[in-house]
């Protein structure tokens, strides 16, 4: 037994050998690194990356190079010869304008991945996914799980969507195939990460609150929406490799394999934090966390068909005068409005998957560790630099 980030006393997973995690300087890749390093989880562990470690982690290898590239990362990954490989690597889901990069990282560079692990004998794969690949961008999720369908193509408004998709089925499929009847796989589904680190969710509705519009609201709010603290994804990573590699051991011993409502391999697994809360709620506890005293007697109601209005002109004009993305945007209302969580059964009952980090704690991070780092338009200068104690 060990004490994990919450606190509490869960199971030690065995060390998962030589692991290798694409994406190793991102976001995610670099929290998952951290993770199992401070875990000691692995005989030896490496980041494979484009670009060099911002913050490298002590004890890790560091390797450069692009998985689009099959003969580089066959001859990578057979001087490394790891054991297995998450594999987190992407685009900025923001960049949806790059189609041809999307397309290239996400499904060309996954299957790239795929094809150099089975030649060199990796054991296990991890993707990380995104849980928005069963939505369409406009209908309620309620719920949801991993029997919602896929949706990509022309009912997938969301190209970067669609790519993650295409991915996530190339590694699904490829679990025990055929050829490569030994090489298991599985995919991670976060929905909307947050936490030190952060720069697509936390700082941009934190600028919010230093432009002074933490006074306005769109819509009822009676909008779930499940937000997920980064730590947790890496854990939930930890899990599913621990487990496909137990069952990799189970296969060579000659051990039953595990029954269909326990299996890993081959499947999916959607992750949160458990606790899907109101939309705005999780803005006002963000906002609080960096200083706002906003009462909600003080806030003004605006409507979702007002919010898309004001979004569409200030879209237009911004387009107009090249001013770059308004401060509103008609997606941006969607999702404000959107109820959107999901029934996370599966990753407890296979993956022993609970939340290591709460919410109310990764928000309080997230927000000192964005402020420390001054990347929170409109923020005081001040507090760039500074690591300032939040509520």
């Amino acid at each position: 037994m060990a004490k994990q980030e919450g606190g509490e006393e869960t199971k030690t997973p065995p060390l998962l050998g030589h692991v290798l995690v694409t994406g190793g300087s991102g976001f995610l890749g670099h929290h998952i690194v951290s993770l199992l390093s401070s875990r000691k989880a692995c005989d030896k562990l490496t980041s494979l990356d484009l670009r060099a470690a911002p913050k490298p982690v002590a004890g890790v290898q560091y390797e450069q190079g692009d998985i689009t590239d099959y003969d580089a990362m066959l001859k990578l990954l057979g001087r490394l010869q790891p054991t297995a490989v998450i594999h987190t690597a992407s685009p900025n889901a923001m960049n949806n304008k790059n189609t041809q990069l999307m397309y290239d990282v996400n499904v060309t560079g996954t299957k790239t991945l795929i094809r150099a692990a089975q030649e060199n004998g990796v054991k296990a794969f991890v993707y990380t996914s995104s849980a928005s690949v069963i939505h369409d961008t406009v209908s309620n999720l309620v719920n949801a799980n991993e029997t919602y369908p896929l949706i990509m193509g022309a009912q997938q408004p969301e190209y970067y969507t669609t790519t993650k998709a295409q991915a996530e089925t190339h590694v699904l499929a490829s679990n025990r195939a055929p050829s490569h009847p030994d090489f298991l796989t599985a995919a991670i589904r976060p929905s909307a990460m947050f936490g030190e680190g952060d720069v697509q969710l936390l700082p941009p509705g934190l600028s919010a609150y230093y432009r002074g519009q933490t006074k306005f609201q769109i819509g009822d709010n009676e909008n779930l929406f499940d937000f997920t603290e980064i730590t947790n994804v890496a854990h939930a990573h930890h899990l599913a490799l621990a487990a496909l590699l137990a069952t990799r051991d189970r296969d060579t011993k000659g051990l039953a394999a595990p029954l269909d409502n326990e299996k890993v391999d081959g499947e999916a697994f959607f992750i949160t934090n458990d606790s899907p809360v109101y939309f705005f709620d999780f803005a006002r506890m963000c906002w609080a966390a960096a200083g706002d005293q906003t009462q909600p007697s003080q806030v003004w109601i605006l409507s979702k068909e007002f919010g898309l209005f004001v979004a569409t002109i200030m879209e237009w004009v911004f387009w107009l005068f090249r001013l770059g993305k308004p401060n509103l945007t008609r997606q941006q209302v969607k999702y404000t409005c959107m109820t959107r969580f999901y029934n996370i059964d599966k990753a407890k009952r296979r993956l022993g998957y609970k939340p290591v980090v709460k919410l109310e704690e990764g928000i309080r991070r997230g927000v000192r560790d964005a402020l420390f780092r001054g990347v929170v338009v409109g923020q005081p200068p001040e507090l760039k630099g500074k690591m300032v104690e939040v509520e």
